[in-house]
């Protein structure tokens, strides 16, 4: 366990395989009549509520102050409950494992919205990097999916949609996080209120009813809730490990879990051009990454 707490490789594979698994839970879920707003809240209860459990057994606790409760706020919405809304809603539509590519778009888009945003200066290495991964989303956009059930493209739109938020998220929590504030806290603050939008979403949309289906995953409910909960635990540690530029290489992993999970376990099938698209991605995202790593360490982090 050591040797894993230190390895920056090791703790890459063990997060991106704890986020990539969220991807075929999640079918499963949707496929038993869980709404996609309940195994989000899911989710952020259970992430929130064990890493609380861990913060108070360690003697400390989440003091509130407004700027605290801004931040834990708008990352709840931007980087919690919107993208796993987004993607819970669109797995049904798309397939595990073609949602899973969504997320290697991630760091691509981070740096486009670093660039327009003006906190840092584009090179030539990086706008190549944004245009190769482009090219491979167009490809694996036009494939709509599954092999042979191509998705409505209001779909494809949404699960697009994903890495848009998730990247807005990057750089919301780099530019505004509270000062003297340590990272377990701020993930404690922003999953537990988004657990509380969810709720109170699902209490004025649905009813308490929309929990019911529940019963039928609860096995699944309780993997998802240890695998959300310890990988964040290991989300931290990578990022103090690996630096906020080899943190964003977690999106690789859990799209290729993602990917295989959807293909060998759950039946999902893919079109050539669909695994192709997926790897002229990965290629976007290395070169994006070279380019961070020729930039400063400030303009590094808002590519996390």
């Amino acid at each position: 366990m050591k040797l894993l707490w230190d390895s920056a490789l090791g703790l890459l594979v063990v997060t991106g395989g704890l986020l990539g698994l969220t991807l075929p839970f999640g079918k499963l879920a949707t496929a038993a009549g869980v709404p996609a707003m309940v195994w989000a809240f899911v989710i952020s209860l259970g992430a929130g509520g064990v890493l609380l459990l861990a913060l108070l057994l360690r003697g400390q606790g989440v003091a509130l102050t407004p700027h605290r409760l801004r931040y834990f706020l708008i990352t709840a919405a931007v980087s919690y409950a919107f993208p796993n809304l987004l993607m819970f809603s669109a797995i049904p539509h798309l397939g595990a494992g073609y949602t899973g590519i969504m997320f290697t778009l991630s760091p691509v888009i981070t740096l486009v919205f670093s660039i327009l945003l003006g906190v840092r200066r584009p090179n030539m290495l990086g706008v190549a990097g944004i245009a190769v991964g482009f090219v491979g989303a167009v490809m694996v956009a036009v494939t709509r999916g599954e092999a042979g059930q191509p998705a409505e493209f209001i779909w494809v739109a949404v699960g697009l949609l994903i890495p848009v938020s998730l990247a807005a998220g990057n750089i919301y929590r780099t530019v505004d996080w509270p000062e003297g504030t340590g990272p377990i806290e701020l993930a404690v603050g922003s999953h537990l209120a988004s657990a509380t939008m969810l709720l109170a979403g699902i209490l004025a949309l649905f009813g308490v009813t929309a929990f019911a289906p529940l019963g039928e995953v609860s096995l699944v409910a309780a993997g998802q809730m240890a695998s959300a909960s310890a990988m964040f635990v290991f989300f931290f540690r990578l990022q103090a490990v690996g630096g906020p530029v080899y943190l964003s290489q977690i999106g690789y992993v859990a799209a290729a879990v993602g990917l295989f999970a959807g293909t060998i376990f759950l039946g999902e099938h893919y079109q050539l051009l669909t695994w192709a698209g997926a790897v002229i991605i990965t290629a976007g995202v290395f070169i994006t990454t070279k380019a961070q790593n020729q930039t400063s360490p400030k303009a590094q982090s808002q590519a996390a």
